[in-house]
């Protein structure tokens, strides 16, 4: 029994780490660019988040809705202020970046908020008992999964089947050639940044409803770890990055739990370097020669 709760609590885990592995995988395989800045836009969501209910007194749900709205509108100033100038930078740059956003914005959060953590209260409270109260399965638990399943099926549909989706395909493809077909570009970049910025504000409120502590630094081993998981899944594949995501947080959950605590991120790397030996384009990615 304790196998399973520590397996269940791992899918939990692991869904939280698949819906940032998505924005990662989103902005990847679209803008051909890694936003290490994602990790610190979900400690924005949680820090909003925390402040509607603490401080407006509103409820839960609604604290998620003003969080995504304002991480939208985060994202896509990011997106125009700091990397629309390097569209044709090199990726080094670009990556540069990145970083120095992150640093941004966790020294802004630091200056607004403070360096002490914050107690974050759960969305959902109370739990479901199992087998006569054996296993014990939290709410939380269950809405995060729920809810990570829910994203993964709309994102997948949202591409394949909306106008948009498919702008974002060619874009992914060639955006020369997308250009010229009459595709706008830099709307679907910021676009994708947007979804991207809204899956992390909901990323971050689950993640404190999780592990109910909050500070400035709060997103940056989650974001990651789910870095991590969407290599690990195959970057720039959605099934990958919800695949790699939920896998991570097993193999976490049973390392801490049977090997050691402080070995448990080494474990997490030592099973990437593992899986990218055999597989080098992760479990579902696949392999695009360059073309000269």
């Amino acid at each position: 029994m304790e196998f399973l709760s520590y397996l269940i609590s791992g899918i939990s885990l692991g869904s939280i780490y698949a819906i940032i592995a998505l924005g990662y995988t989103m902005v990847y395989g679209i803008a051909k660019m890694l936003n290490f800045a994602h990790g610190d836009v979900i400690m924005v969501g949680g820090y909003i988040s925390f402040c509607v209910v603490t401080y407006l007194g509103l409820p839960g749900w609604l604290s998620v809705v003003v969080a995504m709205l304002v991480c939208t509108a985060l994202g896509i100033l990011i997106e125009g202020l700091a990397y629309k100038p390097l569209r044709q930078a090199p990726s080094l740059a670009v990556l540069i970046t990145a970083i120095g956003v992150s640093y941004f914005l966790q020294n802004s959060a630091l200056l607004i908020w403070g360096a002490s953590p914050k107690v974050y209260t759960p969305i959902v409270s109370g739990q479901i008992e199992m087998f006569g109260g054996s296993l014990k399965i939290s709410w939380v638990t269950v809405v995060t999964v729920v809810i990570c399943f829910i994203i993964a099926v709309g994102l997948t549909s949202f591409i394949s089947k909306s106008r948009m989706g498919k702008a974002m395909r060619a874009c992914s493809e060639d955006k020369g050639a997308a250009q010229l077909m009459g595709i706008n570009v830099n709307r679907t970049i910021s676009t994708t940044f947007a979804i991207g910025s809204a899956l992390a504000a909901v990323a971050g409120v689950l993640l404190c409803s999780f592990s109910p502590s909050l500070m400035p630094t709060t997103g940056s081993m989650p974001g990651i770890k789910a870095f991590t998981a969407a290599v690990f899944g195959g970057i720039g594949s959605i099934p990958g990055a919800f695949l790699g995501g939920i896998l991570l947080g097993i193999i976490e959950s049973l390392a801490k739990a049977y090997i050691s605590t402080q070995l448990s991120n080494a474990i997490l790397f030592a099973v990437l370097i593992i899986v990218l030996l055999v597989r080098p384009a992760g479990l579902l990615g696949k392999y695009v020669p360059e073309k000269v």
